[in-house]
């Protein structure tokens, strides 16, 4: 059965539902895997790498393209495009697959998708690529811009927009971050299991443990071929999280017996962890926007076997009348232009637009707008976003401060890759004076 797949063609397809189809890549390449649960650990690695290599790198992989091949990338059929793309990747980075092969490999998978008269077209241009490789013309480092953009496959308005807030060297740091291959974060759910005991099950399904010294219960896991294959996972004995996202929780304090509101959960990892900390005392509200998100909130929360935490099918843009001035904890966030997880999620790097980052910059502030009401006197707010962009940010957090002197901001952080542990994140926490 397995060997009726071929790899490739499945990387062509994932690369083609999020390029061309606009799917989102870690539901493109997560709904393939799931499928094929049965290919061998070796084929489903070599799938990931390829479909997120190609996506991380496509800029600098369209820039050596357009110099080998007389019909340039935009010009190209999508499906040669993307068979193209990914055999540049391979050629370029990926030292384990003889060069001969991956020409091969292109070729017949050009033809078997009935473009068997551009199979001359294809071996040209990758054969000159592989020839040439060493050669390729860069911009010249003095090109400060153009340079960036190809060396790190990022559009220049990022680039434009950070080194507006943040020098060279640290924008360098994050790009060069984002290119990183990295374990996967998870968050020991200590209600149900010690950290030692996690660490030895962890050991004993052969995954390969790493702990992060600045936060006692996080994990860096690698080395795992499925991870709902784990039964360590099945049980509930941590939650996938990044070490930047469970500074929410830290932040926000719960005390017992406090009720507390997220407005935008999926898929939950803040709610849950919040509803642990305040250890079977208290409620936990995790709302979202759409009963698939509030699925994948319920089917977390089942597995961490929570009692007092419940997943909510709610708007957060509609105020919620009987929701007003009841929360102790309200924490809101909220959907954002994803530009601190670009190494998570790289098709993001050619679906985001400058115009839409200003359109949910706008988003936000009706947001924060309609849910800081559902914060009691004396309770606190906390907004984060999982972007590097100080219109999401510091300027939202300003103006909340501005059209609402009841919350004050009591500290925001921008955490970056490369210089903090984990995503580009950012939070800010308010309370609201006790005015009652």
């Amino acid at each position: 059965m397995a060997a009726s797949v071929n790899g490739r063609e499945l990387v062509l397809d994932i690369l083609l539902q999020i390029t061309r189809d606009g799917e989102y890549s870690h539901i493109a390449l997560k709904n393939v895997l799931d499928k094929y649960q049965y290919l061998d650990k070796k084929e489903r690695a070599f799938i990931t790498r390829v479909v997120n290599g190609t996506l991380e790198h496509m800029i600098e992989i369209d820039y050596i393209i357009n110099q080998f091949s007389k019909v340039k990338v935009q010009k190209m059929k999508p499906v040669i495009r993307m068979i193209i793309r990914s055999a540049v990747y391979q050629l370029k980075y990926m030292d384990s697959v003889p060069d001969s092969a991956v020409l091969n490999e292109a070729v017949k998978l050009a033809s078997k998708r009935g473009f068997s008269t551009l199979k001359g077209f294809v071996n040209g241009v990758l054969r000159s690529v592989s020839r040439n490789l060493e050669s390729v013309a860069y911009p010249s480092e003095e090109d400060r811009l153009a340079w960036m953009e190809i060396r790190y496959s990022l559009p220049q308005w990022i680039l434009k927009q950070w080194l507006a807030s943040y020098d060279e060297e640290t924008v360098k740091r994050i790009a060069e971050e984002f290119l990183k291959e990295k374990p996967i974060t998870v968050r020991c759910n200590l209600e149900k299991i010690t950290k030692e005991e996690l660490l030895k099950l962890l050991k004993e399904e052969g995954v390969t443990v790493e702990e992060e010294p600045a936060v006692p219960y996080a994990l860096y896991l690698s080395g795992y071929d499925h991870l709902a294959g784990l039964n360590s996972f099945r049980q509930g004995y941590y939650q996938v999280q990044d070490i930047s996202s469970m500074q929410v929780a830290r932040w926000a304090a719960p005390k017992a017996d406090d009720y507390i509101i997220d407005v935008c959960a999926a898929p939950g990892g803040k709610a849950i962890h919040l509803a642990e900390i305040l250890a079977g005392t208290g409620h936990v509200e995790a709302r979202d926007l759409t009963e698939y998100k509030v699925g994948l909130i319920r089917e977390n929360i089942l597995r961490s076997g929570l009692h007092n935490i419940e997943a909510v099918c709610k708007d957060a843009t509609v105020r919620d009348e009987a929701s007003i001035k009841k929360a102790d904890i309200v924490i809101a966030d909220l959907p954002c232009s994803g530009l601190g997880v670009l190494g998570k999620k790289p098709d993001l790097k050619s679906r985001m637009t400058e115009e839409m980052q200003k359109e949910l910059a706008s988003l936000q502030r009706s947001m924060l707008k309609v849910v800081k009401e559902y914060v009691k006197p004396g309770g606190k707010l906390l907004y984060s976003t999982c972007t590097i962009s100080r219109d999401e940010n510091e300027e939202n957090a300003r103006w909340l401060t501005e059209i609402d002197p009841k919350f004050r901001l009591i500290r925001q952080k921008q955490m970056l890759p490369g210089r903090d542990p984990g995503d580009g994140f950012y939070i800010a926490m308010f309370q609201r004076e006790n005015d009652e």
